[in-house]
Formats: C-alpha cells, structure tokens, sequence
C-alpha cells in the first residue's frame, strides 16, 4: 500500500563560496599564490599591484538591463554590491612580515637517475639489440636502485612490448656484465642481498670485507636478525673479526638509486607560512607577505563602466556587455574578501597555537610542548574544528629553533604519576633519549623501557611503548643490538 507523507529535515550545506574559502585557507604560501595569478588571469576585473583605485564615481548610476534605455532610474552597481568602499578595497594590512623579497628561486636542472644510467651505456660495446634490452633493464630500475621484476617477466615483456625476443641466460649475462657495472654501485640487483653484493665485490677485497660476503652470501638471515653469536660459531671469528666486517656492510647502501644528486625527484621548497620571533622577551607573530597580496577592481573595467555610462544610445550589446561586468565584479570583490578572511582566519589560528605553546616558543623546550588537540583551539577561537585541521595540516611556522609543520605542535595528553596532564611528545622525547642512553650490546626491550617510564613518573603500557617507538621510527629491541 502507498503512503505520502511529509517529513521535515535540518540540513546544513555550504555555499559554493564557502567550500572555495575553505580550500583557499588549506592552500600553503607558495600553492597560495598560484592560485591568486591564477584568479587575477581569469577575471579581468581583478587587478594587483600598488596602483591605486579610481575615484567613488567607478559605480555611479549605470544601466540595468531590466530598465529601459535612457531610463533617469538606471542600475547602480555599487548598490549590486553592496559595499561603500569597494573602488579602495585592499587586502593588504600590517599583519604579515616584510622581509619577504619577491623573487624566484632558479633550480639546477639536471640529468634524471634513468638518464645518468643510460649515458653509461655508450660505455660498452654493444650491438643494437643488447642496447635495446640493456636500455630495457635501466628503464625498469625503480627510484630506490631495484629491478622488481623477474627475469622471466623481463624476457616476456620484451617479446610483447618491444617485439624483442631473448632468453633468460641473455637478460642474466647482460645484468652481470653491464646493469651491475654501472654507477652507483649495487644499481640493478632484485634485492637488498644482491645489492649489497654487487657493492662490496666492487670494492678492494681485504679480509673485511671478505668475511662481509661471506655473511652475505651464506648467513643473510642470521645477518639482517642480528643473530651475532650464531655468525660467530658458523664461520669460527673472533667478535672482533665480526665486528669489523660488519662496519663494512653498514658502510653500504641500501638503496643505491637514491644516492644519486640528480635524482629526477622534484626539490620542494618550503616556504614558512608564519614566523615567531622574540622582542623584548615576547613572542612577535606575523603572517609571510606573500599570504597579503594587493588586490584592487581593474581600472580598465572603470573606463568601459564611463564610457557606457556618458553613452546616450544604449544597444543591445551594451545591455549584455553590463550583465557580464557585474558578474565578472562580483566574482572579484567576493576573492579579494576571501583572501581577507582567508589572512584573518591564518592568523587568528595561528596566534591561538602560539598563546597556548608560549613556554614552547620561548624556549625551544620540546618538553615544555603542552597537551593540545585540534577542539582546544577550535573552541578557543570560535572557529570549527575542520577550519583548524586545514590551517594545521600544511602550513610551516618559522620559529628562532627552526621552520616547524605546525601539526606537529598537537598532541594528545596522558595523566603522569602526579596526576597531571602531560603532552605524549614529552614522554615520546624521554623514550627517545632513554633508547639513546641505552647499552647497545644490550638493548632495553619495551617490557624494561615501559619500567624505566614508570619510575620516571610516566605510567604507561608496554603495548604503548611499543606504539610510541614505532611512531619514533626506532625498531625493536633486537635489531638496535650492536656489537
């Protein structure tokens, strides 16, 4: 049986501005200032520069195309508008750093690391299909220095891709004889074991390093777990013998594609969104000039306003030409308001972050980092949580202790053995340096580590420790074992 009825429900949604004005406050400086180029090309009714606005008779008495021509009650655009003070509307302020030069910054532009490696086959004397299958080889040699696939792979694919038809002992004698020779050294290997390989038979084989391949070739998984006095029974050593062959493997490169200067990874740039500075013994913040650009409504759009306005005979094309300007001002005074509440909204965050961590930021004291989550700010400045998550996420703050991500100063907070609220960074950082302090012929495993916390006055788990070291990119107790 069908039924109607009527069902009421609240819904909120943003307006098509809004979500422009949210993603205009994730943007970063320098991904900011593309945007704005890209705005002020778009509409020809944006301007920048320092060029001064015309005079208030920008928007007197023009036509509307709803009123008819030679009209005495013609469109106003200022009352379009809205806003008194549009002909001197500025987004520039006193609230950002002038020490900001406005200049590019060249980069070296240089060979990439496939490139440096198919250069070193001219090299070698080769005929026209082993260079087609050996150009084959570099081009499948990822970033970190490895061929992922198989020979089998590789032989098939030449056959199906470049209608190149080898065999598998073919692909194998050019690997040894021409991948494995060129720079850097262990380049073209399927794995970590051959890589280190290829790198250690390259070098000048003194008895070091001769026990190093050995343990490579016969003892790899004894090697990589660490497993010491296993490798010293197998192979009848001394600990000292051991030791100095292993400084020899730790001497190589895990992944010898990224020791190449000129890899074809794009440098990036960071250009700090906020500086702090200490005056006088206070915390000064500002926000990079590059955040304020001027803005002002295009001169050139004030001379076709005129020109139309002194016109006694208003034509059809005149009537669509109006339309199209008040759209193309519309659209221009709405981004010169989102950049000043885009510049206001940075700083206003920013400045909450900075009250809140101000021992932090006098004294470069990471333990002095207080607990802070994204709500307490949110709350503080009256904005909502996900405003704070877009300014947090991307942006850099120059600080006297270096350019800081300023997500990095959030963390949760934990009840220490005094029942006070304490940042996990504190006790992310006591864990560090007690991991740093420790003997490493006899690391502290996260049983031992979750202890020392505790009688320091951090009562944590074991499984948190655990969670906090891996967090810290340390690895377990086992592998941080050294001889």
């Amino acid at each position: 049986m069908l039924k109607q009825s009527l069902q009421y429900k609240l819904q909120q949604k943003l307006s098509p501005q809004q979500i422009q004005l949210m993603k205009l406050i994730q943007l970063p400086t320098l991904a900011f200032e593309e945007r704005v180029k890209q705005e002020i090309e778009e509409n020809i009714a944006l301007d920048s520069g320092k060029e001064e606005a015309e005079s208030e008779d920008l928007f007197d008495n023009t036509y509307d195309e709803d009123t008819p021509p030679n009209s005495e009650d013609d469109f106003n655009i200022d009352d379009y508008l809205n806003d008194d003070d549009i002909p001197n509307y500025r987004t520039q302020s006193n609230n950002y750093s002038d020490d900001e030069e406005d200049k590019a910054i060249p980069f070296a532009a240089g060979k990439s690391f496939h490139q440096h490696l198919k250069s070193q086959l001219n090299t070698f004397r080769l005929d026209d299909r082993q260079r087609q299958v050996a150009e084959f080889l570099v081009g499948s040699i990822d970033e970190s220095g490895y061929i992922r696939q198989t020979v089998e792979d590789i032989v098939d694919d030449l056959a199906f891709t470049q209608n190149v038809h080898t065999s598998v002992e073919e692909v194998n004698s050019l690997l040894d004889n021409v991948i494995h020779q060129l720079d850097p050294a262990g380049v073209g290997a399927h794995n970590l074991q051959e890589s280190l390989l290829i790198q250690l038979k390259r070098k000048e084989l003194k008895p070091a390093r001769k026990l190093a391949i050995q343990i490579i070739e016969e003892a790899f998984d004894h090697f990589v777990k660490k497993h010491y006095s296993k490798l010293i029974h197998k192979f009848d050593i001394t600990e000292q013998e051991l030791k100095e062959a292993v400084a020899e493997i730790e001497k190589l490169n895990p992944k010898p594609g990224g020791s190449y200067a000129g890899n074809n990874k794009v440098a990036e740039q960071i250009i700090p969104d906020f500086t702090i500075r200490i005056i006088d013994g206070e915390l000064d913040l500002s926000l990079n000039s590059r955040n304020a650009p001027e803005m002002h409504i295009s001169s050139t759009y004030n001379n076709m306003l005129q020109g139309y306005k002194e016109s006694k005979e208003k034509s059809k094309s005149q009537k669509e030409a109006i339309q199209f300007i008040r759209q193309k001002l519309d659209a221009a005074k709405w981004f010169i308001d989102a950049v000043k509440q885009r510049q206001q909204t940075l700083l206003l965050t920013m400045n909450s972050i900075m009250n809140h961590q101000k021992d932090y930021f006098l004294t470069g004291d990471v333990l002095k980092l207080k607990p802070m989550i994204l709500k307490d700010i949110a709350d503080e400045i009256g904005m909502d949580v996900s405003t704070v998550s877009r300014v947090a996420n991307s942006k850099y703050v120059s600080t006297p202790y270096g350019t800081k991500l300023i997500k990095e100063f959030f963390s949760e907070s934990m009840k220490n053995a005094e029942g006070e609220d304490i940042s996990t960074r504190e006790i992310k950082k006591i864990l560090e340096t007690v991991i740093q302090e420790e003997d490493k012929k006899k690391p502290l495993t996260d049983e031992k580590l979750a202890a020392i916390l505790k009688e320091r006055g951090y009562p944590i788990a074991r499984r948190t420790v655990a969670k906090y070291r891996e967090q810290l990119d340390l690895p377990v107790a086992r592998l941080r074992k050294k001889l």
